[in-house]
């Protein structure tokens, strides 16, 4: 389920079918900047230890030095940014490319060009919904071929957990050796029938395994019987979609993982958290001194389950979007630190299977694609709020990359990759989805303004903005 809900019937690219606003409408203001650059300075770089003014030095596709704003070698160009920013790129360790197998709902081309729009140098594609699913080395063999030669940013993986008999233990050790960042479980219907869902002590059975070879889990977690218990969701009601999916499903999943964790000593990661209610058994988990860490997502951080107008499919995800006084929390707990990081769970699909046509929560996909607008969506929000952009990088940058064990990502540091974004924090636009680099411009963003526009990314010291060719890499652990 993008961590979602029942799919249907796949459909060709949407693009041409869709309505879409002359180019000439959609140009944002660019600066020109170099391809390769060897200095970048600027008066607002965001560094470890905060904001402030500084020259970045790149050299082989690596920070070789950050120095005062007026240092540079004799005969070494400069690149004066100004005030604008200077950051590292986002890592975002949750995005469903879906290639192989459901390529027309998105692929690997399209998700990583709108990666390096947005300013994202890094992603790990979820084990679901490719066919095959990410659960034995040849599903993993046939990913990385079907992204080879196409990636304009870097891209690791997520192996899949889908039970813990002898062969799925073979399976998983494969895959670590292999290199896969870490094993995803669903503690309840994933919505495609080739990733099942698991039992707890299905679960806890894999888990012994996965700890033991020190690797991370990483659930979606929504306690099957409580969702089984709740109403079922009906038409285009979004306040249906809201009561089938309430907050005791998270709550419920989370405690049962925190016990998991103290239990095993595992280390174990809740996925997309939506319900602040749940929050309560992360912040134990913490005090106890448990491996266990919290996500959470832009949408949850932005929309609010008040302004979602019934029939409008493009804001079905699972967990859902609930209301402001629980967004007013999300938040809260962000500036508290409970949260790892902040990424968006990207997963877009057709028209036809978000039912956009009927408006039917109960028969559309779920999944909120905006891996291009996380990074502008989530400043918007946090700058209303107070958060400075030191803050939006701990939480979109550096936290996600510390929780991949990706040290060389997510920061500039000397010895880091030079992937960098150049912001302009205060320049507004509206989303348009003409705009959109993702296979199908769906999103709940159309029509919305933000604040924050990338105006250059780069990948180790290379632009790796949207329409460049492909140089990002596959990684391994």
């Amino acid at each position: 389920m993008s961590d979602s809900a029942p799919s249907g019937p796949a459909l060709a690219d949407s693009r041409l079918a869709l309505p879409r606003l002359a180019l000439s409408r959609l140009a944002l203001p660019r600066l020109a900047l170099p391809e390769r650059p060897r200095v970048l300075r600027s008066r607002r770089v965001i560094l470890p230890d905060g904001e402030r003014p500084a020259a970045v030095h790149v050299e082989a596709g690596r920070i070789t030095a950050v120095t005062v704003l007026t240092e540079a070698p004799a005969g070494v160009p400069v690149t004066d940014l100004g005030d604008l920013v200077l950051m590292p790129g986002v890592v975002d360790s949750h995005v469903h490319v879906n290639e192989p197998g459901r390529t027309e709902w998105e692929g690997f081309a399209t998700a990583t060009r709108a990666a390096a729009a947005g300013g994202v140098t890094t992603i790990i594609d979820m084990p679901l919904n490719a066919i095959p699913p990410t659960t034995s080395l040849a599903a993993l063999e046939a990913k990385r071929a079907a992204a080879a030669g196409q990636i304009a940013v870097d891209v690791g993986f997520w192996g899949g957990i889908i039970g813990a008999d002898t062969r799925r233990q073979r399976d998983l050790a494969a895959l670590h050796d292999a290199g896969v960042f870490g094993f995803k479980a669903f503690l309840a219907p994933s919505g495609v029938e080739e990733f099942p869902h698991v039992s707890m002590d299905v679960l806890a059975a894999a888990v012994g395994h996965t700890a033991r070879m020190g690797a991370l889990t990483v659930v979606h977690a929504e306690s099957p019987t409580v969702l089984a218990a709740a109403p079922p969701v009906v038409g285009r009601a979004f306040a249906s979609w809201l009561a089938s999916r309430p907050p005791a499903a998270e709550k419920r999943a989370v405690a049962g993982l925190a016990a998991l964790s103290a239990a095993t000593g595992a280390r174990l990661h809740v996925l997309h958290l939506s319900a602040a209610d749940a929050l309560d058994d992360v912040l134990a988990a913490r005090v106890e001194g448990l491996p266990l860490s919290v996500e959470t997502c832009p949408h949850y951080l932005t929309f609010t389950a008040e302004e979602v107008p019934d029939g409008a499919t493009v804001f079905k995800c699972a967990p859902p979007i609930r209301g402001r006084t629980n967004q007013d929390r999300l938040w809260d707990a962000l500036a508290e630190g409970l949260f790892a990081g902040v990424v968006t769970d990207h997963s877009p699909s057709t028209p036809a299977v978000r039912q956009i046509d009927t408006g039917d929560f109960a028969a559309a996909w779920g999944g909120i694609a905006s891996v291009q607008i996380g990074l502008p969506a989530v400043w918007t929000g946090a700058r209303a709020r107070g958060h400075s952009l030191a803050d939006v990088v701990r939480w979109m940058c550096t936290g996600p990359a510390d929780l991949a064990g990706l040290r060389a990502k997510g920061r500039i540091a000397v010895g880091a990759d030079a992937d960098l974004v150049v912001l302009d924090p205060d320049a507004s636009f509206v989303v348009e989805p003409a705009m959109l680099h993702h296979r199908h411009p769906l999103t709940p963003y159309a029509g919305r303004s933000l604040t924050g526009l990338v105006q250059a990314t780069y990948l180790r010291g290379v632009r790796a903005d949207g329409n460049r060719p492909p140089r990002g890499r596959l990684l391994a652990r």
